[in-house]
Parts: structure tokens; C-alpha cells; sequence
């Protein structure tokens, strides 16, 4: 018998395959590689079509923005070197109906557009509400308004009425279905009002002291594009240029960029924790395959197969088997991709561009890694067993890895999974992680394993418990392996479990159905009591109220700052405008304290946002003076708080700790959430004209159905590492089930009873059960609250009956796994048992 490796290699593969025998591999793999492509086919189409939908999204090749008219420089420059451009104002004010139909108000985000707007993509408006939408080039005529739906359910008009802008009367000609450059600024969630830019001066909102958003957006060849780009970037940074910033697909559209990153998050955190416990059932699973490939290597050896031979045969089959899993893993992580869209629907757009070839070599890539870095080692071994073990079965045995091929294996497929999370923390967190957790459940264990046999009073405790206590502690290599291998598959599921639960109600609590839904600012101070009583008249009881004061940072510790003090754009921005502050002396519930102490009534001390401060490069104990209307105000950095920007709460950059401050004009603002009385809102702003009233009501709705959607996908893709956990316990439980067979031979030929065999194994099981629990409960909220902390962001405690309900649950998924597994070794008869012992 003389067969090359190839031949062998296919033919042991088809035996094996017809036994049963690679079924745990290839399930292992293909869960591991279906989880991540899954994640990597999605995340490739939704990355190109961000690329593909980018420009219009901006609604130009490039696009200036500013607070005062376009710097005529900027203008000159785009039309030499002939581009087109057009110029939008953007601005909240008060939309309100005719006295005839009500005389309702409501804040709208006014926009005036030119001629040949846009210049990418195009306006998507409907005749009427629910009437069907199209495409269209055109704009507002003059004299005409188009507007958002939901504007005119709120005010009671219907289309053809008039709605008065300022000064000026506009008459509703179509909805607003879709408008490309939206953006996501807070001012933005207000409905849209778009008018002609001819229509502006009639309306007499314009005036100095406006607060104006000016967009001019260019667009031609792709060089040209470029030329401007780079001189208008280099031009902004000019010290004598203030408030003028060249805008990116990023920071026009930054609530879709943060959503769908802190779901890509979860969703490749979850792919990940499906990829490491595979890499365990196959290290399992191949180790297994090896022990039951034993006697028929050295059978081969006697039939004059080199070692060589048999080396390159296994290393055949497991690269078809590593093949054959990784494609199937790939066609079914295409096909979830799927579900991922239309669980995401609305929030990604379904008519994605095909994806990339790069899912597919990733997949394929990890498959084939995962089976030659945690599978191969052990296998090769069969390669070394001498034809002796033919007559003598006591020799040849496997022996552990080599650590230097399982180091170099697991640092390739760390590397591999860092990669693929697209995120440093969350990489080196997970797979940090879990390589930390191993060596410490494997340390753990063999301590315990040590304690173990002087734990138990062999003269009087049961006979099945001494038993079960001599089983483990004769074999602590094994019962090292199996706590190990039980511990990390359970510490997967007690993080699904913590996930599911406590981090996924810590994301949901951050936008909780109770949030604010009305934010109302200008409030004068001698209105603040009106104001206050007529909440309350309409039962709300419960509302931030702050005082609200415009102030300019100008000086940091003596030294008179400006824009052309920081190099980094955000810090000149902030620098270069007003800072909304306000003063309380008691420490808002909502924000949390990360450095420093707030000390109630303490003079010349303020607090600041702890990513403000980072920006601007500032610490505790700097002193910074604020231009307050003229007044100069200089106070010592005494705390720093953590503010969550998406709490729809009333936040600030900076707060000073006291009731009020002396000298200086204030407004306030108030968020509450609003009764559902009819009419209240109306009723408001006629006792109140001056003000200036946010209905945040939709974009609530809006943002927590977004999550409601996320969370689902997550959900979804949990049950691969759900899977994948189940997996791992199996392999782990079975791993020992020759020699467990053997022992319960000689133990059943000397006469004990099948019920204290059965009595001893669940012991055994349910021991180890218990341990592994235990160690991973502990590990799981260790991780979950580092996932919380430093990658998702959220505030989180684990509760204290986590350890003893992970310790439980770890017994019972231990003697499940175990009455599936290893029923086989107690129901076989005692003779076929000892008769497969001997062979």
C-alpha cells in the first residue's frame, strides 16, 4: 500500500465525513466564518453606499459653510476655475397660520435656495400628504412655500393655505418628501420650510444680529473640485477668517455616521465572541478527531506510510474540510447580510451597491486560519505515532501542543480578528479578553483541582461524591482543559446574557420614553415665573430650567486665546463663537462627575464638559476668562463632567456652581416633556411670543425606533455566539469520552452499579459545571463593564447575583450537555464496552 498524499488525503476525508467524525469542525467553522462575513457583507455595502451616496448627501462636490455671507475670495475662486455653485441660508423661526385658520405657530427650519439647486442629487416632494412622491429639479416658485407633511398637521392647514414667515405671506404648494442635504443640526429636527432665495428679503427675517447658517456648495470636474478644495481649506485657516469651515460627508450627516457606528459596534462585537468560542470547539474537536485517528496512523505506519505521507494526507483533508465549512459559512453569512437590511430598514438605505470581493477572502481567510492555527496541531501529531501502538496502546499518545505552532496559530488569528473589528478597543478588549480569561480559568482550575481530593472526607461522605472527586483529580490535565473550555463557552453566553440585558437597557436609557420632547428657549427673566407657573398649571411638574448666558472664551490663564491658537479645526470653531453657559448650584443628576469636586455656592470656580476641556487642551485648576456682553468674567476649572449629548436633556460646556451670577443678561431654557392637553403648545407661545419652542417629539420617536431596530439585528446575530457557546460546551463535555468509556469499564467489570456510575458522572459534570460558571460570571462582568466603559460609552453595574446565577446556570447547561453527550457511555452493554476498551 503506497498511495500519495493527495489520494489519502480525499480518501480518509470521504470516510470521515460518512462518520461523522468532522461534523463538530465543520460546524464550528461555519459559524465562525457565517458570523463574520455576515457583519463584513453589510458593513461593505453600507460603506459604499455612504462613498456612492456622499455627494449627495452634501448636496455638492464640496461645500463651504459659514455664519456670515461667503467670504467673496471663496467665490471668486470657485467661478474661475468654473464651477458651479449656489448658495443656501438656513435659520430656525416661527412658522405661523393665518388668524382665519387658528393662529397656530410653531418653530420651522427656514431654508432659501437658488436656481439649479441642488447641484447633486435631487429634491424628492408629493402634491399632498400621503399623495405619491417623485423626483423633480425644480424649486419653491416665488411666492410659494414647500414644506415638511407633519408642518401642517400642526398647524391646521392644508395645502394652497397661506403660511406667514416674518413679514411675508407664502402660499403651500408641495411637501417635502426627501431633501439630500438635510444635515442633522439641532435645528434641523424642526420641520422644513423651503422658500425661493428671492422670497428672503420680503420675509424681513434677516437682520444683524441673526444667527444664519450660509451653505455654498460648488460642483464641476473632479480636479477642479480638488483645486478649490485644497486652496478653500488652506484659506479658512486663515487667522482674519472666522466661522468658515469646508464641510465632509461626516459633519453634514453625523447622527447617521453615529448610530450606524455604535450598531456596527455591537454587531461586530457579537461576531467576534462567535469567532473566539469557535476557535475553542475546534481546538476541542480536532483533539478529539486526533485521539480517535490514533490506532488507524499506526496502522498505516505498519502498511509502509511515511510519516511524511500522513503529515501532507491530514493537511489535505483539513484544507478541503476548512474549504468546503468556510464556503458554506460565506453563502450563509451572504444571505443573513439580508436580514441585517431589513431590520435596519429606514435607517439604511435597502438599494445598497453590491458588495465586495473583500467579505468573501475574509471569510475563506478565517475558515482556513481557524482550522490550520486550532485544528492542524493536534492532527499532525498522527503523523508521529509508532507502528508499535498497533500491539502496545499505550504508547503514542498525544501530547500537548507545541507552543510554539499554537502561539504562532493564535497570534495569527488574534491579529486577523483585530482587523476585522474595525475597532482597537473593542478588538483588544474581546480577544484581549478572552486570551486573559483562558489563562487565568486554566490557572484557576488546576489550584482548584490541587484543593480538591483533601476537600472531601473520604471516610464519610458519599461514596459516589468520592468517587466523582477521585475521577477529577486524577486526571487534572484533563479537568484543567474541561473547566477551561466549559468556562470560556459559558463566559460568551453570561456576556449574551449581560448584553441582552443590562448593556442594551443602558443604551435604551439614554433616550428613555420619558425623555424631554420640548426644549424652549429666549425665556425673559421677568417672565420665568409666568413661564414656570403655566407648566405647572398644565401638570408638568418635572423640567430642567437653567439660565442661559452667551459668553466668548478670551483668555486661558492669563494668555488671550483665538482661532489661530489651536491648530485643530473643532477647537478654532469653538473658540471662535460663543459658548452657551449657565450656572446651578446643585450638580445636574444627569451629568457625571469624572475629575475634580463640585462645591455648591463656591465662587470663581466653573465646571466643564470633559471633551470640551480635552480640545481645547485645557485641565483642572487652568482659570478661563469669558467675554460676557462686555463683561469680563475669569474663574478656575474646578470639576469635570461626562454629559451625554444624546439624553435630550439640557446640557452645557460650561457651567459655573452657583444660583446665579452677578451683572451679566441671561435667557432660560426649559426641557420638559410636553402634556398631551390639545392646543398647549399654541396656547404657550401666544402667552409667550418671544419664545422660541423645539418640538423634539419626532426625532424622539425617531431615535428610539432606531434603537428598537438595532438592537434587533443584535439580537439576531447573538444566536451564532449562542450557537457557537452551545458548541463549545458539547466539545468540552465529550472531549474525555474515551477515556471515560475506559475507566467505566474496569468500574462496571468490578461490579458497580450503572445508578452509581450515573451518580458519579453527574457529579463530576455538575462540579465542574459549578466552577466554570462561577469563574466565567466573574470574567463576563469584568468585560462587560470594560465594553461599557471605554467602547459603547454607557454607565453600568452588573448585579451582585450575577457570579452565584452564572455558577447555577453553568451546572445545568454542564449536565445537559453531558446526558446528551456521554449517554451513550452508560447505556452501552458492559461487554461491547470492555470488548472496545481492549481493541
Amino acid at each position: 500500500m503506497n498511495l500519495d498524499f493527495v489520494r489519502l488525503g480525499w480518501r480518509t476525508l470521504w470516510r470521515d465525513l460518512r462518520a461523522g467524525e468532522l461534523r463538530l469542525l465543520m460546524v464550528a467553522v461555519t459559524l465562525a466564518v457565517a458570523a463574520l462575513t455576515s457583519v463584513g457583507f453589510f458593513a461593505d455595502r453600507l460603506q459604499g453606499g455612504l462613498q456612492r451616496d456622499a455627494l449627495q448627501l452634501l448636496g455638492g462636490d464640496a461645500v463651504v459653510a459659514s455664519d456670515l455671507p461667503t467670504p467673496a475670495a471663496l467665490v471668486e475662486r470657485a467661478r474661475a476655475l468654473g464651477l458651479q455653485t449656489a448658495t443656501t441660508v438656513g435659520f430656525p423661526t416661527m412658522g405661523r397660520a393665518s388668524e382665519a385658520q387658528g393662529g397656530a405657530a410653531k418653530l420651522v427650519a427656514l431654508k432659501s435656495v437658488p436656481s439649479g439647486y441642488p447641484l447633486r442629487g435631487s429634491l424628492k416632494v408629493a402634491n399632498a400628504p400621503g399623495a405619491a412622491a417623485y423626483t423633480t429639479r425644480d424649486i419653491p416658485a416665488r411666492g410659494e412655500v414647500w414644506v415638511d407633511a407633519p408642518l401642517l398637521e400642526s398647524l391646521g392647514v392644508r395645502m394652497g393655505d397661506m403660511l406667514l414667515l416674518g413679514d411675508a405671506q407664502l402660499r403651500i404648494a408641495r411637501t417635502i418628501v426627501l431633501e439630500p442635504d438635510r444635515g442633522a443640526g439641532f435645528m434641523s429636527f424642526a420641520p422644513r420650510a423651503m422658500v425661493n432665495a428671492a422670497d428672503l428679503p420680503a420675509t424681513g427675517l434677516v437682520q444683524p444680529a441673526s444667527r444664519l447658517t450660509y451653505r455654498f456648495a460648488v460642483a464641476g470636474p473632479a480636479r477642479a473640485v480638488q483645486q478649490f478644495s485644497a486652496w478653500a481649506e488652506r484659506e479658512v485657516k486663515k487667522p482674519e477668517i472666522h466661522g468658515v469651515r469646508l464641510e465632509s460627508l461626516e459633519s453634514g450627516r453625523p447622527e447617521m455616521q453615529q448610530t450606524l457606528d455604535r450598531a456596527q459596534k455591537f454587531l461586530n462585537l457579537v461576531a467576534l465572541l462567535a469567532a473566539l468560542l469557535s476557535a475553542v470547539a475546534v481546538a476541542l474537536a480536532a483533539r478529539g478527531f486526533a485521539a480517535s485517528h490514533l490506532d488507524a496512523s499506526a496502522m498505516l505506519r505498519v502498511l509502509g506510510q511515511s510519516q511524511r505521507t500522513i503529515a501532507w494526507s491530514y493537511g489535505v483533508e483539513f484544507a478541503l474540510v476548512g474549504l468546503c465549512a468556510s464556503a458554506l459559512g460565506v453563502a450563509l453569512g451572504f444571505g443573513v447580510h439580508y436580514l441585517f437590511v431589513l431590520l435596519l430598514a429606514g435607517l439604511v438605505e435597502s438599494a445598497l451597491p453590491a458588495a465586495s470581493l473583500w467579505p468573501v477572502a475574509l471569510g475563506l481567510g478565517v475558515g482556513l486560519t481557524l482550522l490550520l492555527a486550532f485544528g492542524l496541531p493536534p492532527v499532525l501529531q498522527l503523523a508521529q505515532v509508532p507502528p508499535l501502538r498497533v500491539i502496545r496502546r499505550e504508547v503514542g499518545a498525544l501530547r500537548p501542543a507545541s507552543l510554539a505552532v499554537l502561539g504562532l496559530g493564535v497570534a495569527g488569528f488574534a491579529a486577523l480578528l483585530l482587523a476585522v473589528s474595525s475597532d482597537l478597543k473593542l478588538g483588544l478588549i474581546a480577544v484581549g479578553g478572552f486570551a486573559g480569561a483562558v489563562a487565568l480559568f486554566a490557572a484557576l482550575a488546576w489550584v482548584t483541582v490541587k484543593l480538591l481530593r483533601g476537600a472531601v472526607n473520604e471516610a464519610t461522605a458519599p461514596r459516589w461524591l468520592v468517587l466523582a472527586t477521585r475521577q477529577v483529580s486524577a486526571r487534572p490535565a484533563y479537568a484543567v482543559v474541561q473547566v477551561s473550555s466549559l468556562a470560556v463557552g459559558l463566559l460568551a453566553l453570561a456576556l449574551l446574557v449581560l448584553l441582552r440585558t443590562d448593556l442594551i437597557a443602558s443604551w435604551r436609557q439614554a433616550t428613555p420614553p420619558d425623555a424631554p420632547n420640548r426644549f424652549v428657549i429666549n425665556v425673559q427673566p421677568d417672565q420665568a415665573a409666568a413661564f414656570q407657573k403655566a407648566l405647572q398649571d398644565a401638570g408638568v411638574r418635572d423640567y430642567d430650567w437653567y439660565p442661559m448666558i452667551r459668553g466668548r472664551l478670551v483668555a486661558v490663564n492669563g494668555r488671550t486665546v483665538g482661532p489661530d491658537s489651536y491648530s485643530e479645526d473643532r477647537a478654532r470653531r469653538l473658540v471662535d463663537r460663543e459658548f452657551n453657559l449657565s450656572t446651578a448650584a446643585q450638580q445636574p443628576p444627569h451629568n457625571q462627575l469624572v475629575a475634580g469636586r463640585w462645591m455648591p455656592e463656591e465662587k470663581d470656580a466653573i465646571s466643564l464638559e470633559e471633551g470640551i476641556a480635552q480640545t481645547l487642551g485645557l485641565k483642572l485648576g487652568d482659570r478661563l476668562r469669558f467675554d460676557i456682553g462686555g463683561v469680563q468674567n475669569e474663574a478656575r476649572i474646578t470639576s469635570l463632567r461626562k454629559v451625554d449629548w444624546g439624553s435630550m436633556r439640557a446640557n452645557f460646556f460650561a457651567m459655573y456652581p452657583v444660583d446665579h451670577l452677578d451683572g451679566v443678561a441671561v435667557t432660560y431654557l426649559a426641557a420638559y416633556r410636553a402634556p398631551t392637553t390639545a392646543g398647549f403648545d399654541n396656547a404657550l407661545v401666544h402667552q409667550f411670543p418671544n419664545i422660541t419652542s423645539v418640538d423634539m417629539g419626532a426625532t424622539l420617536a425617531q431615535v428610539q425606533g432606531v434603537l428598537d431596530q438595532v438592537i434587533r439585528a443584535v439580537e439576531f446575530l447573538f444566536g451564532f455566539t449562542l450557537a457557537a457557546g452551545l458548541v463549545v460546551l458539547f466539545a468540552a463535555v465529550t472531549a474525555t469520552r474515551e477515556e471515560r468509556t475506559r475507566e467505566y469499564a474496569i468500574m462496571r467489570a468490578l461490579g458497580a452499579r450503572a445508578s452509581l456510575l450515573r451518580q458519579v458522572q453527574r457529579a463530576e459534570l455538575a462540579g465542574v459545571g459549578l466552577l466554570a460558571g462561577f469563574l466565567a460570571s466573574c470574567v463576563a462582568v469584568c468585560v462587560g463593564w470594560a465594553l461599557a466603559r471605554y467602547v459603547f460609552d454607557f454607565r453600568w453595574t452588573a448585579s451582585p447575583w450575577v457570579p452565584l446565577l452564572g455558577a447555577l446556570a453553568g451546572a445545568v447547561l454542564a449536565l445537559l450537555a453531558g446526558w446528551w453527550g456521554l449517554r451513550a457511555v452508560l447505556n452501552t452493554p458492559v461487554v461491547d464496552t470492555l470488548r472496545r476498551a481492549a481493541e
